[in-house]
């Protein structure tokens, strides 16, 4: 099962890997790219200025999330779209959407600066997340009562793959969630002033914020334990297009460009794992996503 997305993952690792450079021409004109915050965060910005610099063609970024990114790049109202989440099978508004992984990103769990916890595992967060561990004194804290924050809805690139790599259930609900957010922006700036909070997002926005990052099982979020899959909550970072068949010349040419071994270059200067750094990650999220899937169709099953 979840065939189109070990597909995806497979078959764009050794298409366009061994494809070689195409020649980008001086075009002077412009794309527009769109979606995921958090891809826009960890290499977009880079990415394009490095790219107008070689070629003269601008790449104007705007957000929007990574659902917004891939179904707009899906009906050609983009040129091309970020998103932190593989496409979704069954819903329409994705099945055109063509997606190309460029680079490794890392769910990190988020406090506020002063919070003197440094450390969770991963059966602490499903506790908090479930609304078993409700104190701060429960993770060697202070005697306060934890405030999660959490992303609306059930398909946000965050959300969605929190579901998949914590629980291994795309359907879980966060019976503690206190604050109820429709973006990382939001959530991330809630913890920058709340004391208390706690919650989940993005590597490449989060070092961004005055926020601290803990560790997760002991291990920090860095460069190498992202790439030994040694930090447990990895995931892709995807370009996404209207089809690979179909996609404009001067797309097919600044995917090529992101990677290209410049590109990596750029992505990994940015703070990002390139795609083909880690490989041998592919396997492990495919077995990953395998069980989140297995386990959300049983759900649904016996709700039937």
């Amino acid at each position: 099962m979840a065939r189109s997305f070990k597909l995806l993952l497979l078959s764009t690792a050794l298409s366009f890997f061994a494809t070689s450079a195409l020649a980008v021409e001086q075009q002077g004109t412009s794309l527009l790219w769109a979606g995921c915050g958090i891809t826009k965060k960890a290499f977009m910005a880079e990415l394009a200025k490095a790219y107008e610099k070689k070629t003269g063609i601008k790449v104007n970024l705007k957000g929007g999330g990574a659902t917004k990114g891939i179904r707009n790049a899906s009906k050609g109202a983009i040129d091309i779209g970020g998103a932190c989440r593989p496409i979704i099978d069954g819903h329409a508004e994705e099945r055109s959407a063509y997606q190309v992984p460029v680079a490794w990103d890392a769910l990190v769990v988020i406090v506020h600066p002063k919070n003197p916890v440094d450390t969770i595992s991963v059966r602490q967060l499903q506790d908090i997340y479930t609304g078993k561990i409700k104190n701060w004194n429960q993770l060697g804290g202070w005697d306060k009562p934890i405030e999660l924050y959490v992303r609306r809805g059930k398909i946000s690139g965050v959300g969605r793959t929190l579901r998949e790599l914590v629980f291994a259930n795309f359907d879980q609900s966060f019976a503690g969630a206190k604050h109820i957010v429709r973006s990382s922006g939001p959530l991330e700036k809630g913890i920058q002033t709340n004391m208390l909070g706690l919650g989940t997002t993005g590597i490449s926005s989060a070092k961004r914020r005055k926020v601290k990052i803990l560790k997760l099982n002991g291990k920090e979020p860095n460069y190498e334990n992202i790439k030994s899959g040694s930090y447990v909550l990895y995931r892709p970072l995807y370009l996404v297009t209207k089809g690979r068949a179909s996609a404009d010349k001067k797309v097919k040419e600044f995917i090529t460009f992101a990677l290209s071994r410049e590109g990596r270059g750029v992505i990994k200067r940015a703070g990002s794992v390139p795609y083909s750094d880690a490989m041998g990650l592919v396997m492990k999220q495919i077995e990953q996503y395998d069980d989140a899937t297995d386990k959300g169709l049983h759900q649904t099953a016996a709700k039937r």
